[in-house]
């Protein structure tokens, strides 16, 4: 999750011969309500929780400048569920589910999603599985089907099954000769362990050809339940409306999930990995402790972070690496909330004869943020630029704000949080930054070095 809790993917558009006329106006829609959503975004944003007659609730934002309507929806249980030898099965069940559902073969969903002037994708996180649909609002009644088919009456035919499959363990042959994918690996092995969150998502290439459908089947029929889903809806649509569609997609679906426990996990610091590669760059990652999202250091730790490299060109890591020596491109630290372990994160590439160089640099960047804190101008212009720009980074079309408004959901924040949120950045004091740079910035970091070995003092 990123520093403001938002986890955003991109949405797949098919394609096939009939349909086009449809596509045509769906694809000059969206480009028009991507236009318009920043004006929806800028004046207060209404957001309705609409709950159905069999008890599916939903946050929705009515808005009809448009003639679109997007949805986004997420079910807890993602490639943590995978079993043990079967890494990899929730994300290609993920992208199964428009490969054919009730009657529908693979192919006649897909032109039927065409027909329909829809998309639709599904997609998987450590802790989630994700379902996004965008349609035009004159054909949803179509489109709607479609995702109560996708949701309830997934097929998992065999040819789908080998297909996906296949493109999954080309992904996987090729990440064993490059070097950002083995440094992952070795990255998630290193902080995590044994704990599911050091599995990779893909799998591996025995453990995603031992996948079978009844393991698809059933991690379906684990997951796939209304106590563990969050839904989301933009656009040209009613309250009325939606509580129907939403018991028509949802609303036969079990009432609760059968989820395998996963412990919470701190991530192992202190460490330093090398993967070493002959590398005219080398990339640097480190991590520090972060803090749960319902902690209440945690406002306090996002000043902290954007202060120190959280993406703004006013950043103390983005001024001393690149601004001051030019060491690197981009520098950047973000705080990652996920459901079961927290950090802060910083990320650089360099020129490998400097990478020590930078890698000092950084903890030395660090080391003063926690001894000493911020200064007042710096959180000044902090709490200004993350209450300003939270509209531009997260309500900027229909999708991103059914991904925010999903994300919100399952913070627990409440329908009015938007309008709370500034409250609390500017509650933050100094002496609170101060207080949490010192309890995050003190440990001693786990740190990846990507390229050749590091000489100098920047090693240790």
């Amino acid at each position: 999750m990123s520093l403001v809790f938002e986890r955003l993917s991109a949405v797949p558009s098919p394609a096939k011969e009939e349909g086009k006329v449809y596509r045509a106006c769906a694809t000059l829609g969206f480009a028009l309500f991507f236009l318009l959503l920043p004006v929806l975004a800028a004046r207060a944003m209404e957001i309705q929780q609409v709950t159905s007659p069999k008890g599916v609730t939903a946050w929705l934002v009515e808005d009809y400048s448009v003639p679109v309507i997007a949805v986004r929806f997420v079910l807890a249980g993602g490639s943590t569920q995978d079993p043990p030898g079967k890494e990899g099965l929730a994300n290609l069940m993920s992208g199964l589910f428009d490969e054919g559902a009730g009657p529908l073969d693979s192919e006649a969903f897909q032109t039927k999603l065409d027909d329909a002037g829809a998309e639709m994708s599904f997609d998987e996180t450590r802790d989630g599985l994700y379902g996004s649909m965008r349609m035009l609002a004159e054909q949803r009644d179509e489109a709607f089907d479609l995702l109560r088919l996708a949701v309830n009456e997934p097929r998992f035919d065999q040819a789908p099954i080998d297909r996906i499959r296949a493109q999954i363990l080309s992904g996987i042959i090729a990440g064993e000769n490059d070097p950002d994918t083995i440094a992952q690996n070795r990255w998630a092995r290193a902080i995590y362990g044994d704990h599911p969150y050091s599995r990779t998502d893909q799998g591996t290439r025995q453990s995603i050809a031992a996948v079978t459908q009844a393991d698809l089947k059933a991690l379906y029929k684990a997951v796939f339940a209304r106590g563990g889903l969050h839904v989301a809806v933009v656009g040209a649509i009613d309250a009325e409306t939606l509580k129907k569609k939403l018991d028509m997609v949802f609303g036969d679906l079990p009432a609760s999930q059968a989820l395998v426990s996963v412990a919470d996990i701190e991530p192992k610091l202190a460490q330093h990995v090398e993967v070493n590669y002959d590398l005219p760059q080398t990339s640097l990652q480190l991590a520090w402790p972060g803090v749960k999202r319902k902690s209440q250091d945690f406002f306090p730790a996002v000043l902290m972070n954007e202060i120190l490299g959280g993406g703004t060109f006013t950043s103390r890591l983005f001024q001393e690496v690149r601004e001051k020596r030019g060491l690197a491109y981009s520098v950047n630290s973000s705080l990652v909330n996920q459901d079961h372990a927290n950090a802060l994160i910083v990320t650089t590439g360099t020129r490998s004869d400097r990478a020590a160089e930078t890698l000092a640099i950084v903890r030395d960047v660090v080391k003063r943020l926690a001894e000493d804190g911020p200064t007042e101008a710096e959180m000044a212009a902090t709490k200004k630029y993350l209450i300003g720009a939270y509209a531009i980074n997260n309500l900027d079309s229909s999708s991103s704000i059914a991904a925010t408004l999903v994300e919100l959901q399952l913070d627990d924040l409440g329908v009015d949080y938007m309008q709370r949120r500034a409250g609390y950045i500017n509650a933050v004091t100094i002496d609170q930054v101060k207080a949490v740079a010192r309890k995050l910035l003190s440990a001693d970091p786990t740190v990846m070095v990507v390229g050749p070995p590091l000489t100098g003092a920047g090693k240790g």
